[in-house]
């Protein structure tokens, strides 16, 4: 029998970044720049032979990553897959003026315990600041 909750614990992060939305949509679609924003979680990338995804190295190991991106809805959805766990996870760059919010949101997988989840999620505060930095400074 299936004890597993109906719903998973989720957290949505957001952050403004006063750059133009098709600029935001155009960085966080090449994989080849998520090194220099997702700074706690990604530490290289490479393409692989398939060229919907992009081979990750991560402190926890070698991971996946695909990128499932439509400019005009601003969908920057994504998946990754490592050993422990895979998930989806939904994210959106809206124009705000002539800025932009980026937001996604992350579920917690089975296999993390909640404090594990608390730790990853939080380390997406100082990505989405370094995102922030990057693009406002024109690096």
């Amino acid at each position: 029998m299936d004890h597993s909750p109906a719903t998973a614990r989720s957290v949505t992060k957001t952050v403004s970044i006063d750059r133009p939305v098709a600029e935001v949509f155009a960085f966080l679609h090449d994989p080849a720049n998520w090194p220099a924003w997702a700074i706690a979680n990604v530490k290289a990338v490479e393409p692989t032979d398939d060229p919907d995804w992009w081979l990750m190295t991560t402190p926890h190991g070698p991971a996946r990553l695909r990128i499932r991106g439509d400019a005009e809805l601003g969908l920057l959805d994504h998946d990754y897959v490592e050993e422990r766990a895979s998930w989806q996870v939904p994210a959106r760059v809206v124009a705000n003026g002539t800025g932009t919010e980026f937001m996604m949101t992350l579920f917690q997988p089975p296999a993390f315990t909640d404090g594990y989840f608390d730790d990853q999620t939080a380390l997406v505060d100082t990505e989405l600041a370094t995102l922030k930095r990057l693009l406002e400074s024109g690096a």
